[in-house]
Formats: C-alpha cells, sequence, structure tokens
C-alpha cells in the first residue's frame, strides 16, 4: 500500500498545504480545482471548462482519464449557474457519467466561482 502524490504543471500549483491529487491502491483523489487566472470575471462556462481542464491534466499525470472518475463534486457560489455549469461538465462526461453532487456555497478560494473535485479509479 503505497500513498503516491500526484502533480502536473499543467493544473495550477496548490494554494495551501494540500497537494493537487493523492494515489493509494488505484485510486486517485483529486483536490478541488479552480480557475484562479479567470475569476472572478463572472464567465460560467470558461471557470467550468478551465476546471475540467485542470481535471484532466491530472488525471492524465496520473495514467487515467474522465472515464476512471467515480465521484464528483461541485461547489458553487451561485446555484442560478448549474445549468451553465452542466452544459459545460457534461462534455466532459457523455456516456456512464460519475456519481456526484452540486452543492451552494458562501465563498470559494480566490473569489471563484465554481470548484471541481473527483475521485477516479484504475
Amino acid at each position: 500500500m503505497s500513498k503516491q502524490i500526484v502533480y502536473t504543471d499543467q493544473a495550477p500549483a496548490p494554494i495551501g498545504p494540500y497537494s493537487q491529487a493523492v494515489k493509494m491502491n488505484g485510486t486517485l483523489f483529486v483536490s478541488g480545482q479552480v480557475a484562479i487566472e479567470l475569476a472572478p470575471n463572472g464567465d460560467i462556462q470558461a471557470e467550468t471548462q478551465k476546471v475540467m481542464e485542470n481535471i484532466g491534466a491530472i488525471l492524465k499525470a496520473a495514467g487515467m482519464d474522465y472515464t476512471n472518475v467515480v465521484k464528483s463534486s461541485i461547489f458553487v457560489k451561485d446555484m442560478n449557474n448549474f445549468a451553465a455549469i452542466n452544459e459545460v461538465y457534461g462534455r466532459f462526461f457523455t456516456v456512464d457519467p460519475p456519481a456526484r453532487e452540486t452543492v451552494e456555497v458562501a465563498r470559494l478560494p480566490k473569489d471563484v466561482n465554481v470548484e471541481i473535485s473527483v475521485i477516479a479509479i484504475q
């Protein structure tokens, strides 16, 4: 049982004492990803697209892709953006999407509008 820290320079570096992702026994836990460089411009679809691209880069660094994702968590500042987020998110999970919850929160790091984390299994 070995714990592997996964890191790629194709996604934002952690802004605190955490890893981009941790892989253990074939399970990858990806920390919440945000689009720091796009916030808070208000374009929720552009932010969501960038967040999903960041997740994809981390999955790739771990030898996985979106088909390996079994669970995701979405945190959003405004639930009125639910449909817009879904539109972008759905492009990455066209078949057998993962289990998921979407939660409205008061504030997110760096004042972004959306944060997404995933769990993937190899």
